[in-house]
């Protein structure tokens, strides 16, 4: 329902790492913003994101325990929203995507960020 590929890696995104955290991000991503960003292609989301669906990054699987009000919208409208893997069931922001308190992957430019059921 959902795949992308990172095409860049901005020089403080990994940092956010040991937050469990990861920021995505169009080619329109502010100045100010793109150092601690990951940089992905804009694609449109098929459908509505929900617990019931899996992110995988690369070929690690990740459980969607939660999903903000504005994640379908940003992803489709600037690829913008951030990664939790902190495990929350109720979202506290509206364009972050919670998944399950795992070890984030790996990622490098050319990996790849799919959404599937």
């Amino acid at each position: 329902m959902y795949q992308t590929t990172i095409k860049g890696i901005g020089k403080d995104a990994k940092a956010f790492e040991a937050e469990k955290m990861m920021i995505l991000f169009g080619d329109n991503a502010p100045s100010e913003l793109a150092d601690f960003c990951y940089v992905i292609d804009i694609v449109s989301v098929d459908e509505d994101i929900t617990e019931e669906h899996t992110l995988k990054l690369d070929d690690v699987s990740y459980r969607i325990t939660s999903v903000g009000d504005a994640v379908r919208k940003n992803l489709n409208d600037l690829g913008h929203i951030t990664l939790k893997f902190d495990g929350s069931t109720t979202p506290g922001q509206s364009g972050t995507l919670y998944l399950e308190d795992k070890e984030i992957a790996g990622v490098e430019t050319g990996s790849t960020i799919t959404i599937e059921k």
